[in-house]
């Protein structure tokens, strides 16, 4: 592959993060675009700078989680990636987590390089305008919900301004052009309900963690859409 020996490096890291089990030293280099020779040397180097890489030639190769990748080994395209993406939750989440999307990039810009560091504020990716429906639930308590699957009462109101209480357990939340949108299951229409954030009245913790896994949870909604 075409690029510096760091930017090969990268790749052949990126290649191993993406895998869960072993994969051979012959796959890696046909898909990497270098000689098994080179494939070798590169294992080698990343052993040397930390990464646990564990197997051998004949055997495969996988790397063990918790390798810090260094923030200066970062390509043009994913600075940019990163920085329209933190500006984007800036603009359209809660102030709680578009705080943590700025003070993130700031961690990013003080470790890298001036080149790259520069290319955080040159950068000519802009996030438009966004008009968001005024909210009335606590997106931070939500978010911390669904993370510690817990469950949540609510009282909704409809589109017809008709309130109802609601026995929620949060799998996700959706943020569309205007609106968010809380994935969950209702208790009381026992199946997967759609919840407008600004149409949440009211909002409390149950102080119960709903009774299955909200990874479980996410693949039967997701089973259940259309085309999926």
């Amino acid at each position: 592959m075409a690029g510096s020996r760091s930017e090969r490096l990268l790749a052949l890291l990126q290649a191993l993060r993406s895998r869960r089990y072993p994969v051979s030293g012959d796959a890696l280099a046909r898909e990497l675009g270098v000689s098994l020779r080179t494939l070798y040397r590169d294992i080698a180097s990343l052993r040397a700078q930390g990464a646990a890489i564990e197997g051998e030639a004949g055997v495969g190769y996988v790397l063990k989680p918790g390798f810090l990748l260094p923030p200066m080994m970062f390509s043009h395209e994913e600075i940019e990636a990163l920085v329209l993406g933190s500006r984007w939750v800036e603009k359209v989440s809660d102030p709680e987590l578009s705080s943590a999307a700025s003070q993130a990039l700031a961690k990013i810009a003080a470790v890298l390089p001036q080149s790259l560091s520069d290319a955080v504020d040159q950068t000519a990716l802009i996030v438009g305008p966004r008009v968001v429906a005024e909210e009335s639930a606590d997106i931070a308590v939500l978010r911390s919900a669904i993370r510690d699957e817990k469950i949540l009462q609510i009282d909704y109101r409809d589109e017809r301004d008709r309130v109802t209480a609601r026995t929620i357990w949060p799998i996700g939340l959706a943020y569309f052009e205007r609106v968010r949108i809380v994935v969950a299951w209702c208790e009381m229409r026992g199946d997967f309900r759609h919840f407008r954030t600004d149409r949440i009245a009211g909002l409390s913790e149950a102080g119960r963690r709903y009774p299955r896994r909200r990874a479980v949870l996410l693949g039967e909604w997701r089973r259940q859409l259309p085309n999926t």
